[in-house]
């Protein structure tokens, strides 16, 4: 936001007051316009998610209410650093990610996975692989617990099968604390006497609870406690049972309020590049992965950043990508040029090939790659007509583009009007007389001797122009599309 370009354009929109941020009602005018175009950007069910300090996240909040709707407001999560910054005399460690979304089409949670799930699934794999007798097995994993701090949502798993899969207790009492659920018996499987009923009831039905019984291997467990399919009961009735659910099955929790990782940005991109990068408070690739891993995304989702930065977006969906096999993609805007070829395009293409790390080690590429654009001149002026210092190249590039979602190629731009063949189509554009014989070329205009002098493609043609004098029959013949310039190329 302190970007030369984006102080430049503040002073030309609301004048030389707007030439620094260092003004709330300045920082506004730079934020409204951007906002409000990124929420056009948003599919129906998009979400956006925005980064800051306390500095503005009182006056951001009032204008993405304006902007996005108040009822479309989702949370205001709390990013606790762990690393304070001394302010006034107060170690300040937190920031702040607010999230919106497009509209009420939004019909899904916000999930993440439960924090430290890969040091338990370390620890299982190792005390499996040393076949650590399923007792000792448990007194190791509730201590990696305890150390570790783990959230109730893992610790409640802390009993293990035969396969080494933590599994937990979970009350069948009535949730409902206004209402009451069926009361019936229930008999012990060692003892054959009833167990103990809730107090507000059973949360199963009786038929699901006889029939879960009925359906049920019984095994006995190494505490002298007994497992019936998925329903566990103590040694004796006088302790209520509880059903079963594995952790494997329930990895996943709604999003917090509060996130907790560290602000190792930095030390992430100095180890990517072998000197430091001069790029200040980079995000941590972790806390954006938490993010995008929230959303229910599926192949070819988009994640768009505005403000790429250092990348940390783009490095943050591969590694994404590669652990849940989703494939995503990513738009990323930089408006700085040496930041943006430097240290955003350089990093994300490290990260995606490999590369050495500054401690001469050797890192494995995500996959993946991008490719790097760079903004040109407008094409149109504010009428929508192409500007008169518009070049064909230039126009051949937006229009291959336009038609067909992909590039064209540096070494396909001729002057020839026949751009390429994509898809079994073939482009043509005629712009500003390009044909050899420019008496017969009628201009931009698509006429028979024009046709008579185009390159020939064996099958469709999508010719663009600013006219055509051939009839509805003859292009049928001929096989031809007309996209009349500009205004299909803007519509397109």
């Amino acid at each position: 936001m302190n970007s030369p370009v984006i102080r430049e354009w503040l002073g030309k929109t609301v004048g030389k007051e707007g030439e620094t941020l260092d003004r709330h009602d300045r920082w506004l005018c730079m934020m409204y316009p951007r906002l409000a175009l990124l929420r056009k950007f948003l599919r129906e069910d998009g979400a956006i998610f925005i980064s800051l300090d306390d500095t503005e996240v009182a006056l951001l909040r009032l204008m993405m209410d304006e902007i996005f709707g108040a009822q479309n407001f989702v949370e205001c999560i709390t990013w606790n650093k762990r690393i304070p910054k001394n302010d006034a005399g107060i170690g300040n460690i937190h920031e702040y990610v607010m999230i919106y979304r497009k509209s009420s089409v939004w019909d899904y949670e916000f999930t993440m996975k439960k924090d430290g799930l890969e040091r338990v699934a370390e620890l299982l794999q190792h005390l499996k692989e040393s076949k650590i007798p399923i007792p000792q097995a448990e007194a190791e994993l509730r201590k990696l617990y305890r150390e570790e701090g783990y959230d109730r949502g893992v610790t409640l798993y802390n009993s293990l099968d035969e396969h080494y899969r933590p599994w937990g207790k979970i009350n069948m009492s009535w949730p409902n604390a206004n209402t009451y659920g069926p009361r019936y018996e229930v008999l012990h499987p060692h003892t054959d006497k009833p167990v103990k009923v809730p107090e507000r009831g059973w949360r199963w039905k009786e038929e699901t609870f006889k029939q879960s019984l009925a359906d049920g291997q019984r095994k006995e467990l190494h505490d002298g406690s007994i497992v019936v399919g998925r329903i566990w009961f103590d040694k004796n009735e006088k302790t209520q049972p509880s059903s079963i659910k594995f952790l494997d099955e329930v990895n996943r929790i709604l999003l917090r309020s509060i996130l907790s990782t560290k602000s190792d940005g930095g030390i992430e991109l100095e180890q990517i590049f072998e000197e430091k990068a001069k790029f200040a408070y980079p995000k941590p690739t972790s806390l954006v992965q938490v993010l995008i891993d929230s959303l229910q995304m599926t192949d070819g989702d988009i994640v768009f950043d505005p403000f790429a930065g250092s990348g940390t977006t783009a490095h943050a969906v591969l590694k994404q990508n590669l652990e849940d096999g989703i494939q995503r993609k990513f738009i990323l805007v930089e408006m700085e040029p040496k930041i943006a070829r430097e240290i955003t395009a350089e990093r994300v293409r490290r990260v995606a090939e490999g590369y050495v790390n500054a401690k001469g080690e050797r890192v494995e590429g995500l996959g993946g790659g991008f490719r790097y654009c760079e903004l040109g001149e407008p094409l149109f002026d504010e009428s929508g007509k192409i500007r008169e210092t518009v070049g064909f190249a230039d126009l051949a590039r937006h229009v291959y583009f336009s038609e067909t979602g992909e590039p064209l190629p540096r070494e396909r731009v001729s002057k020839s009007p026949f751009l390429g063949a994509c898809r079994g189509v073939g482009i043509y554009l005629l712009y500003n007389g390009i044909l050899k014989d420019k008496s017969a070329s009628g201009g931009n205009v698509l006429t028979r001797a024009v046709l008579a002098q185009l390159p020939p493609f064996d099958g469709q043609k999508v010719i663009y122009c600013a006219g055509c004098l051939l009839g509805r029959d003859r292009l049928q013949a001929e096989r031809i599309i007309i996209r009349q310039t500009p205004y299909e190329i803007k519509a397109s």
